[in-house]
């Protein structure tokens, strides 16, 4: 099933990105970096050790398709995480819509874990003066590992403070079938060093610390390229 999944998104993203190039010019994106922690909706993935990553996008009119990968830690043999992603942007009045979807992969998951999964996702933001606020929608019918459905939703939001800084953060609830519901909020700093080259500081925490120290605070330092 989980095969199934990765060829129709992959078929999907062909057909979008495809039908879109015939009118407008595809552009390629690049993004590598490095933080002190892969911190995903408040919780580490890398077991709290350092995140490297990278990943590509090509994008059409108001297309849009990628790949992106990280190292992960689940104190087992998984190695990384490949995430392949596919939506388009549509603008309505003072509205930025965001609908897409997204599959998280496994490298070396261990057999019948069942860590892949995919979500659908929806999301629009608007300008706030010089920022913009936001709320985004995440749903995926058979989540990570044993949990079936899952719901995760949050209001962003990022504000410039001077001409290369800006503030940004967001509050969120991850919601599952069953046990193991929780919220997270995330605040923090991002500094353009240049037009492609950003630095960012954020502090991530839950209200379920008791699930385990990687549901726990943490500072997040983060060095991002974009070219």
């Amino acid at each position: 099933m989980k095969t199934l999944k990765i060829a129709l998104l992959a078929a999907a993203t062909t057909l979008v990105m495809g039908g879109s190039a015939l009118a407008q010019d595809v552009d390629v994106s690049f993004n590598v970096g490095i933080n002190s922690d892969y911190a995903f909706r408040g919780v580490s993935q890398t077991d709290e050790a350092a995140q490297i990553y990278g990943g590509a996008d090509l994008t059409s009119g108001m297309f849009y398709t990628g790949v992106w990968a990280s190292n992960v830690d689940f104190l087992d043999s998984t190695d990384a995480e490949i995430d392949v992603y596919a939506g388009f942007k549509p603008v309505a009045g003072p509205v930025n819509l965001d609908f897409g979807v997204v599959y998280y992969g496994y490298v070396n998951a261990p057999g019948g874990s069942d860590y892949g999964y995919w979500e659908g996702k929806a999301a629009a933001s608007v300008a706030a003066g010089p920022g913009t606020v936001g709320a985004a929608l995440y749903y995926s019918p058979d989540f990570f590992g044993s949990v079936d459905g899952a719901t995760y939703y949050e209001v962003n939001g990022s504000f410039p403070v001077a001409e290369k800084i800006s503030v940004s953060g967001a509050i969120g609830h991850q919601a599952v079938d069953g046990a193991g519901d929780y919220n997270t909020w995330n605040v923090g700093v991002g500094v353009a060093l240049n037009d492609k080259l950003g630095v960012d500081l954020r502090y991530h925490d839950t209200d379920e610390h008791g699930f385990g120290e990687i549901y726990d605070k943490r500072i997040v330092v983060g060095l991002k390229a974009a070219f």
